[in-house]
């Protein structure tokens, strides 16, 4: 797992597996892989999955889209039981991207601000 600033300015958690190395062969099983952590946690709650890929392709940038990524969805859910301020309403919810490529997969996320999601969303990773 690598913690980078994306785009200069957004720290996040991103990890590259191989296929080869991959106890899943899709975009869609790592979802589903995801979504049942969610469902068994008991701090998380399920909101929903994003088809990035099909969203771009429908709002025209089809060709913005590099020949070696073959789907690209985001599963989106929150952890929280406080609201200490409404600052930490911009940081929510949460959303693990999953990108698959001609021989990988990228699984990344957005630095929670605290320590417990983060732990919990880097173990999620670990355990694909």
């Amino acid at each position: 797992m690598e913690q980078k600033i994306a785009l200069g300015k957004y720290p996040i958690y991103s990890h590259e597996i191989s296929k080869t190395n991959c106890k899943f062969s899709s975009a869609n099983q790592i979802i589903e892989y995801f979504k049942t952590q969610i469902e068994n946690n008991q701090m998380a709650s399920f909101i929903g999955i994003f088809d990035h890929y099909s969203h771009t392709k429908k709002v025209g940038g089809a060709s913005a889209i590099p020949s070696n990524i073959i789907d690209i969805k985001n599963i989106v859910f929150c952890f929280g039981s406080q609201v200490p301020n409404v600052d930490i309403i911009a940081v929510r919810p949460r959303s693990i991207g999953v990108t698959e490529l001609t021989n990988s997969f990228v699984i990344n996320f957005l630095e929670a601000p605290g320590a417990m999601p983060n732990s919990i969303m880097t173990g999620w990773v670990k355990g694909i």
